[in-house]
């Protein structure tokens, strides 16, 4: 049996502007994870925990916590977009539409910008627009993200390699 090597992500070298990503996996957000994630980032705004306050509000139910969407949406992009790299940053954060418990989360990229590090020869920086989107094709995220990506042929193992069998 030959072993097989698995993806490893994208390398600077991979991208060009105006590439879009359609990041493959969706992510169902549950009251737990809502809650777990409220609780541990200690947001104590009732509108993401209490159902009794959050149907006094125009929305009727709890929202997902605005961070647990970037969070969720974020991650979504990291096989297409950030395996091999490092978050600078995000910027221009916007919620058009709210995120309920129950939803799921799908997402896409575009890269918007490219150039090579001034300080680290071996890595580039990107940034790309990510959008996230419910299972109705809401938009309920947009936001900007600057990440610093290694270039072709130094990106640090991923992992030790196996012993000989």
């Amino acid at each position: 049996m030959a072993l097989k090597q698995g993806w490893q992500g994208r390398t600077y070298e991979d991208f060009e502007v105006g590439d879009i990503y359609q990041h493959p996996i969706g992510r169902t957000i549950t009251q737990t994870d809502n809650i777990w994630f409220t609780l541990l980032t200690v947001n104590n705004n009732p509108i993401h925990l209490d159902d009794v306050y959050a149907a006094q509000t125009e929305f009727k139910k709890p929202l997902v916590d605005s961070t647990l969407t970037l969070a969720i949406a974020t991650g979504l992009s990291v096989s297409d977009i950030s395996q091999n790299a490092i978050n600078l940053g995000w910027d221009e954060i916007r919620l058009p539409h709210p995120l309920f418990n129950g939803d799921t989360l799908y997402a896409q990229s575009e890269v918007l910008s490219m150039r090579l590090s001034q300080s680290r020869p071996n890595m580039g920086i990107i940034q790309v627009k990510t959008t996230g989107f419910n299972q109705h094709g809401q938009v309920v995220i947009e936001f900007k993200r600057t990440i610093m990506a290694y270039r072709r042929g130094h990106v640090p193992p991923h992992r030790p390699p196996l012993p000989p069998q």
